[in-house]
């Protein structure tokens, strides 16, 4: 029996749906009824699970053999990830699979690579098997500014720094993976898109399928910082993102593609335009 947390978020969700598919056993951690009764409705187990109350934890794992463990950033991900880990070797979990970060580092100044890098050695050293999936930037983050998008504008802070931006249902693909087969415990996966893009490149794409000329607009920090913040992001987070765009990406410190999905899966990730056409609507519809 695999547990699932953030079964309901982008990554998670669409894992739950590839073991279903293929029948694999499977327990979705919920933190509401609601979504576990949805998730019992589609004839998939569901628990209620909580990384914020740890007494909820022990029930859900029971029975569990691995867990996939992935949460949002916040400023808790380091107590939420490390209490999960020391809760599942409690409860006889034997091996966790971890969604990490490709720039993880302890002395990083994007505050969650460095709440991953800690957490990443807490795993390593806890007695556990494990497996790190390591993703660069997601390609979904794009969804953030559709509605400039649509409108014709793609405003970030990148300058020329380039990305092999990274499709989150390749990460799901390659967690069921590694989470069905032998040969992945101690194993650190850096997962990447097939292409570096910068952001002029993305506009390019986006302005060849949404039907409209898109142009890049590079930011001064503090005009995106308030962008983020109008968008709806925390200060926290908004602060976080700025420093890795203005900072890890426009300063080219991210990792080339490593052609590590098709290696894994067999199958090759989706490309930048693959993402925009199956998105399309969204990057149209919000100007209107």
């Amino acid at each position: 029996m695999i547990l699932v947390s953030g079964a309901t978020g982008g990554i998670g969700g669409e894992l739950c749906r590839l073991l279903g598919q293929a029948q694999v056993p499977f327990r979705a951690m919920c933190r509401k009824q609601a979504q576990l009764e949805d998730f019992r409705k589609r004839g998939m187990d569901a628990v209620l699970g909580d990384f914020d109350r740890p007494e909820t934890l022990p029930a859900a794992m029971a029975g569990c053999e691995t867990m996939f463990l992935i949460t949002p950033p916040t400023p808790e991900q380091f107590k939420q990830e490390t209490a999960a880990i020391d809760a599942a070797k409690r409860a006889g979990i034997g091996r966790i699979v971890k969604v990490s970060a490709s720039d993880g580092n302890v002395r990083s100044p994007v505050p969650w690579a460095r709440a991953h890098a800690r957490i990443d050695h807490h795993l390593r050293a806890a007695g556990i098997d494990w497996t790190l999936l390591k993703p660069t930037a997601f390609m979904q983050n794009f969804l953030w500014f559709k509605k400039p998008i649509a409108k014709g504008y793609l405003p970030q802070v990148t300058g020329t720094g380039s990305v092999s931006w990274v499709d989150t249902r390749d990460i799901a693909r390659v967690g069921a993976t590694v989470l069905t087969e032998r040969g992945h415990v101690g194993a650190t996966y850096f997962l990447t898109g097939p292409e570096t893009l910068d952001m002029k490149d993305a506009a390019g794409y986006l302005s060849e399928e949404v039907g409209h000329k898109v142009r890049y607009l590079d930011l001064p920090t503090p005009l995106f910082y308030a962008l983020l913040r109008v968008t709806g992001n925390a200060r926290w987070m908004a602060k976080g993102l700025v420093v890795q765009f203005d900072d890890v990406v426009a300063g080219h410190h991210d990792i080339d593609p490593t052609f590590e999905i098709e290696r894994l899966t067999g199958k090759p990730p989706h490309r930048f335009v693959d993402f925009v056409r199956d998105h399309r609507a969204q990057f149209t519809a919000s100007g209107s």
